[in-house]
């Protein structure tokens, strides 16, 4: 039987200090199967997005268990972290987060070459050729649309041929038609690759595509569907 992708136990999470700390994760527990779309829906607030934070090791809980395809996560150090990070997880965010004094073909290169590949910009220009950028590869992210530079992110987290792909609201700074294209785009590349998906939505449209959703309401899995993949 094979280990899930992601594996969180009772993990509380609180951020803000003083009388502003709040408790954001409360006890949450969630299994996700190597190869499954799973979709996180809930309403704003309700912890989706530190949820995910958590599951790529960009927040740290303040207790539970975290396992992230079979490994813990819980005694890294920051360095090891960022390391199994980059060599895992691949992060879309909703705001592009592109380098922006840096082509798009040095955005794509920059964690390969953290990871100390020799190919960097070989492997960064295949990639960006397969999300239809050929032609955009000296461009800076102020030269492209946004469409353009949610393919830039994409293809820059899918560099390292990560075993999960995380997105947090990937079209939400998208027009309709803009962000369906980048929607047939990502779920067809995680097919290809056989990655894990897990991304956060308020699009019941892209949540119906994923194999099963989850809702968070108030830092816990207040619904679940039964899971798609077999543990």
């Amino acid at each position: 039987m094979l280990e899930p992708a992601v594996e969180l136990e009772n993990v509380h999470l609180s951020l803000g200090r003083g009388a502003a700390r709040v408790h954001i994760l409360k006890g949450l527990s969630l299994k996700i199967a190597r190869g499954e779309t799973v979709g996180l829906v809930g309403p704003s607030g309700s912890g989706k997005s530190t949820l995910l934070m958590v599951l790529a090791g960009l927040e740290r809980p303040d207790s539970g268990t975290v396992k992230i395809a079979g490994a813990s996560l819980n005694g890294l150090s920051e360095d090891a972290l960022a390391r199994f990070r980059g060599a895992n997880i691949g992060i879309v965010f909703q705001s592009f987060h592109l380098i922006p004094t840096m082509t798009a073909l040095e955005n794509v290169a920059i964690p390969l070459e953290l990871a100390g590949a020799g190919d960097a910009f070989s492997r960064a220009e295949a990639e960006l050729q397969s999300v239809g950028l050929k032609d955009r590869l000296r461009h800076y992210p102020a030269q492209l649309s946004g469409g353009e530079q949610q393919r830039a992110a994409l293809a820059r987290a899918l560099a390292p041929n990560p075993s999960i792909l995380v997105a947090d609201e990937p079209t939400g700074n998208l027009d309709a038609a803009t962000g369906a294209s980048i929607i047939e785009l990502m779920f067809a590349l995680r097919r290809d690759r056989g990655a894990t998906l897990v991304l956060v939505t308020h699009d019941p449209g892209l949540a119906a595509r994923c194999d099963r959703t989850v809702k968070i309401s108030s830092g816990r899995v207040e619904q679940e569907e039964p899971l798609a993949v077999p543990l």
